[in-house]
């Protein structure tokens, strides 16, 4: 896998890269990455195969072949290992296992990218339409993915870990969610993650602040005579 530059995506990272946006601050990233492997991921996806067939192997005996799911299509766990190999980029201090990434992904669609979207980011694309003269941001955003991806091509898939096995969630989290869009065709993945913290009480945030105007209010009063 390789980090690809696309100047159509930068000024989403860029934007997304620390939002505030008051009571919350919103840190998020689109990047794409080339399904072409490197030496060392070729060491990483063959070792990631070993996984998924061990754990085939083991589960037919006592599990139904619903339970083992996709993974005994060898295209489906190539798919899986390109996610996977895209994860331990974007996070290179953090092991991922394959088998127990399989159990986060899931397969979705536009329209529930689409809802995603409107559900968390709406203040977000507030703030997109007044930077830039009342345009939307998920059409500006799927316009570049699209450029970059073609969209119609593409398989969508989200990540949601469980709270422990989350890497992308910071301190003070209130939510995070992670897109991908592979393209089998152009062996391309385009990554959308974002996480939403709480500026309540963080270095610099609203609590901080709250407390410095409270002991400057104390001051003023304690220098008039009463």
């Amino acid at each position: 896998m390789k980090f690809l530059e696309y100047t159509p995506l930068d000024r989403f990272s860029i934007f997304l890269s620390h939002l505030n946006l008051g009571e919350s601050i919103i840190r998020g990233s689109v990047e794409a990455y080339s399904c072409k492997n490197t030496v060392s991921d070729q060491k990483l996806s063959f070792s990631l195969e070993h996984q998924i067939l061990d754990y085939i192997g083991q589960s037919s005996d006592s599990d139904s072949p619903s339970s083992v799911g996709d993974l005994c299509r060898r295209s489906s766990r190539k798919t899986l290992i390109y996610l996977v190999l895209t994860l331990s980029h974007m996070y290179p201090d953090y092991d991922f296992s394959a088998v127990r990434a399989h159990l986060f992904f899931k397969e979705e669609d536009w329209n529930s990218f689409r809802q995603m979207f409107e559900t968390y980011l709406f203040e977000v694309a507030e703030e997109w339409a007044l930077e830039n003269d009342g345009s939307s941001l998920l059409d500006d955003m799927s316009k570049a993915i699209d450029e970059v991806m073609k969209l119609d091509e593409c398989e969508i898939y989200s990540y949601d870990p469980d709270f422990d096995g989350d890497p992308f969630l910071e301190k003070r989290a209130i939510w995070s969610f992670n897109f991908f869009f592979y393209n089998k065709k152009l062996k391309r993945v385009v990554s959308f993650r974002c996480c939403c913290s709480s500026n309540l009480g963080s270095e610099g945030g609203l609590a901080e602040k709250m407390i410095e105007e409270s002991n400057d209010d104390d001051a003023i009063f304690n220098d008039m005579d009463m």
